[in-house]
């Protein structure tokens, strides 16, 4: 699976592309220092494959290499901050 960033002026996503399907997740930039996660979307054909999980993962290593935090107003991204506390240190409340 590759994901790649697409940036825009105030924002921007990771996209991930496997077997020739897509899925996204997409943000605004608040601060230099901070994101918010508004948005996961996989293609039908994709689910269960792992695709969110994956750019979930992105976004923390993105984070966490950017010196920002993360605001998580996604519900699939809220989700799976819950199940991974280790997270913590780039994930703000």
């Amino acid at each position: 699976m590759q994901i790649t960033e697409e940036t825009s002026g105030s924002g921007g996503r990771y996209v991930a592309e496997l077997e020739g399907h897509f899925g996204e997740m997409t943000y605004s930039r608040a601060s230099p220092h901070l994101i918010i996660i508004d948005h996961t979307g996989v293609d039908d054909a994709l689910r269960g494959k792992g695709v969110g999980q994956a750019l979930s993962v992105h976004a923390v290593e993105q984070a966490r290499s950017g010196g920002w935090k993360i605001i998580p107003l996604c519900p699939f991204f809220k989700a799976q901050v819950e199940r991974h506390p280790d997270w913590a240190d780039v994930i703000q409340h």
